[in-house]
């Protein structure tokens, strides 16, 4: 659990009007190489603007060094790769600089994204403290000759045909007695994240996006989920894992299993292209397709955008100045370079349409999914507790689903009623 105890937080005393503002990012390579561009550019362009950037220092994860820094009062100006379930926490600390106080940020954001996500990101308070920047939409992908082969129908895949496809395809491939190859894996750890890339997912796509919580006329939010969508999510994992059709032991730690070809599906992101196409077999014929969804489901299948934004920290000492080099990296130009440099998808509602994205997308028929993924999108709901929420969820999930001690139902609703005295309600 977070736990943040800040007091009313003074001036920074190493600010001044005249240093250059700081830019954190993350610590992978190509986002590095990405920052240092822009950074470069504003240099150029605004040298009455000094900006500095630095890779986020390294740590046990992004998320305690950011909060380290800000009980140590050593906050970057900019920071471009904040996990958007974060933000409210920080946002309720008073650390973070509301941005629809800038003039022309909510005009800007709105050419960019859509009423639903404003919405999505918009505080309890009525502003907003993020930029939403980028999403690796979750997908399932299926290497496309063995799923072919097991004649089950699709894609799109139903909770139905994608069991009917887990029966014809599990095996044991060695003769030991065990079964071996699998429709499918999916982290079996109880960590509340590992929820954000198989339970969740697959509750957007059951529920046409729907929320976890809701706020009530009295202001309080209350458990949403106890509801058919979450618990077929549960019933339909809980029979992969009873009936051996997903494997319970971790082949995360062994040669992967889908270059191994001892599952036929995973759910990941757009992260995976580059990598199948670094070491897959050049016979290995595989796609991305939504995430699989109930037998009676119309219309499209939302996913979770894994969704990292950008916040301005109350250090800044310009934030205005900071505003214009964000959107610096958010503007077309900005978007298309993320994606040639990263692999990873702008949160901008007209990229699959955008003639500016066209060629890039033509040039890269493994993204495409993606984009077209990317009309349907959820991050997290807006509260200073959901890694609580995540994490209650996540103890149900494994009673029931790995270890089938519990019906759907019953771990559904007793997650729904230990979410609802976590948020105050009983």
């Amino acid at each position: 659990m977070f736990i943040l105890f800040l007091s009313c937080q003074s001036p920074n005393p190493t600010t001044s009007p005249t240093r250059p503002l700081v830019l954190w990012c993350s610590n992978n390579a190509p986002e590095i190489t990405f920052a240092r561009e822009f950074v470069d550019a504003w240099g150029k362009a605004r040298p009455d603007k000094p900006l500095r950037f630095q890779p986020i220092p390294e740590g046990q994860s992004s998320e305690e060094i950011i909060l380290a820094s800000v009980v140590g009062k050593t906050t970057p100006d900019i920071y471009a790769n904040m996990w958007q379930g974060s933000v409210e926490m920080y946002a309720k600390a008073g650390v973070l600089v509301p941005l629809d106080t800038i003039p022309g940020f909510r005009a800007f954001l709105q050419t960019r994204c859509d009423s639903a996500v404003i919405k999505e990101i918009t505080s309890g308070d009525g502003h907003i403290y993020q930029v939403p920047w980028k999403v690796n939409p979750i997908m399932m992908l299926g290497n496309r000759q063995a799923l072919s082969n097991l004649g089950v129908g699709g894609p799109p895949y139903t909770y139905g045909s994608y069991t009917q496809a887990g029966q014809r395809f599990r095996k044991d491939r060695n003769g030991d007695g065990y079964v071996d190859q699998w429709i499918g894996y999916t982290e079996v750890k109880a960590l509340w994240y590992q929820r954000l890339f198989n339970f969740y997912p697959l509750y957007l796509a059951a529920s046409d996006g729907a929320p976890l919580l809701k706020t009530g006329p009295d202001g309080h939010q209350r458990a949403a989920f106890n509801n058919a969508a979450a618990v077929g999510v549960f019933r339909f994992l809980q029979t992969l894992y009873k009936n051996n059709f997903f494997a319970r032991e971790r082949l995360s730690a062994t040669r992967d299993p889908f270059l191994d070809r001892r599952i036929a599906t995973q759910f990941t992101g757009p992260w995976q292209v580059s990598f199948l196409q670094r070491y897959a077999a050049p016979d290995l014929q595989y796609d991305f397709f939504p995430m699989p969804v109930p037998n009676n489901h119309m219309g499209p299948a939302y996913t979770y955008a894994d969704p990292k934004n950008i916040v301005i920290f109350n250090t800044c000492p310009d934030p205005v100045a900071a505003w214009q080099f964000v959107k610096t990296l958010i503007d077309r130009p900005g978007d298309l370079r993320l994606l040639e440099l990263t692999g990873q998808f702008p949160r901008r509602s007209t990229l699959n349409t955008d003639p500016f994205f066209a060629a890039y997308l033509a040039q890269h028929p493994k993204l495409k999914p993606f984009a077209e993924q990317s009309k349907y999108l959820r991050g997290v709901d807006n509260s200073e507790v959901i890694v609580e929420v995540f994490d209650i969820i996540s103890q149900e999930y494994e009673a029931c689903v790995i270890y089938n001690r519990k019906t759907p139902e019953a771990a559904i609703a007793e997650a729904a009623k230990a979410v609802d005295v976590l948020l105050g309600n009983e």
